[in-house]
């Protein structure tokens, strides 16, 4: 039996619940069983970069997990040495002098914030402990990074077992939660993070965490320029660790290396996922300031690791991936094609449930409402964002769903860097049809 054929499915899913069978993906492509090509204008959940199916990467894989199968993750060998020389050299920002590696963002975010927390133990600070978050944030699916983060369906469930984390209010101007308007509001959120760390006592706080463009749970919501410069500076003041979650954001995603460069701003603790592999290999990264570290082996203590941290074959793949990143100049290339894309998307713009078209490089959304003059969304019951993915697959293109209230409805966009521009008018046009039928479907179930 074909098991991509069968009717048993080997995760948690309601029946039905799979789209459809993938039998292998190349370009910008997935292809299914049936011979079906799909246009991949999410990037898989905004994690390829390089595109599918480089068989060179997969060489690469194997060599390393020939060379060296399983070594244990503080031990050196070549394959981390020569990532770990290539991210300083050429990636991180400066500044970032220390590395520690995970299976992918969700480890990478709970290693970032028990770094936070031992930063200040060693410095004897042990006061320290609290993790200031967001609103509209998602760092990922373990206990402490759901409890920091907000995203209301993946915490459903779990509410009693997570720790009540502080939050400031999300700097999403379409939808001010202070009721504001810029520039009127001189970016009243960020003091609004100030107003959070005086009211829990900054003896107390031991950390700020937020996604420097906000990733699919409120859909590539962009700052003002004056947001992260002031927040970073608020931190700063405070005694506060700047943790940046960017796990989606980083190695080329937004057109630049990392999001927080568009504002040059460095953090200190940056935190990376998706990108840094493409998804050639789970793979995350936490990367830290000196000073944060300095304490920390001072003291002798120890952040500890996981099984599969510094994996060496996956170190070697996103090796080859960063060098591939370079060579063929697709951080650059994210910013050109972003720009075009955006650009033809701009006719959503003047679409009666299009609240806004939003986004940086190759990292965009379109929040969709009931009415754009109050910004009322449909009802939850009419799921209008899994209507869009799915009228975008009969297309034969594929969107990422978002959103999470109270930006209901998002469909992302995260195509691979190598798009093209003839792919681009087909994601353009198959969007505008996606929404159209979608919202059709979800008025005729009203009425």
């Amino acid at each position: 039996m074909d098991p991509l054929r069968s009717a048993r499915y080997p995760f948690v899913a309601p029946p039905g619940a799979v789209p459809f069978a993938v039998a292998r993906s190349e370009g910008v492509t997935l292809i299914t069983p049936d011979g079906r090509r799909i246009l991949d204008a999410a990037g898989g959940a905004v994690v390829v970069n390089i595109g599918h199916g480089r068989r060179d990467v997969a060489e690469v894989y194997a060599r390393a997990v020939a060379e060296a199968t399983y070594v244990v993750p503080p031990f050196a060998t070549p394959d981390r040495v020569r990532l770990v020389e290539r991210l300083f050299d050429r990636w991180l920002p400066e500044g970032l002098t220390r590395a520690f590696f995970t299976s992918g963002g969700s480890e990478s975010m709970d290693a970032a914030v028990r770094l936070a927390r031992q930063h200040h133990v060693s410095s004897g600070r042990p006061e320290r402990w609290k993790v200031i978050g967001r609103d509209l944030a998602y760092h990922g699916t373990t206990l402490a990074t759901l409890a920091i983060g907000s995203h209301t369906k993946r915490r459903r469930g779990f509410e009693p077992w997570l720790a009540d984390s502080p939050r400031a209010p999300a700097c999403y101007c379409l939808r001010c939660p202070l009721g504001r308007r810029y520039p009127d509001c001189a970016v009243a959120c960020a003091d609004a993070l100030e107003r959070v760390i005086e009211g829990e006592g900054a003896e107390t706080v031991a950390a700020f965490v937020a996604e420097p463009i906000l990733g699919s749970t409120a859909g590539a919501v962009v700052p003002p320029d004056e947001y992260w410069p002031k927040v970073a500076e608020i931190c700063r003041r405070h005694g506060v660790l700047f943790v940046a979650d960017e796990v989606m954001t980083g190695f080329g995603r937004t057109g630049r290396r990392f999001a927080l460069d568009h504002w040059g701003v460095r953090p200190d603790i940056l935190v990376s996922g998706k990108g840094l592999t493409g998804g050639y290999a789970p793979m995350g990264g936490v990367y830290a300031r000196e000073e944060v570290v300095a304490p920390i082996a001072a003291k002798g203590d120890e952040l500890m690791f996981f099984t599969y941290s510094a994996h060496p074959a996956a170190c070697a793949v996103a090796e080859r991936v960063l060098e591939i990143l370079e060579e063929e100049k697709l951080v650059e290339r994210a910013a050109e094609q972003g720009a075009r894309l955006r650009e033809r998307l701009s006719p959503l713009e003047s679409h009666p449930n299009v609240a806004e078209v939003r986004g940086r490089g190759l990292l965009l959304a379109v929040e969709l409402v009931r009415d754009r003059e109050t910004l009322e969304p449909f009802p939850k019951a009419r799921n209008l964002t899994a209507k869009v993915v799915g009228a975008g697959l009969a297309e034969d293109v594929f969107f990422y769903p978002g959103g999470s209230d109270p930006a209901r409805d998002v469909v992302v966009l995260g195509p691979p860097f190598i798009i093209g521009d003839e792919e681009i008018e087909r994601i353009g046009k198959a969007l505008e049809s996606a929404i159209s039928n979608a919202v059709a479907r979800a008025q005729s179930e009203a009425d």
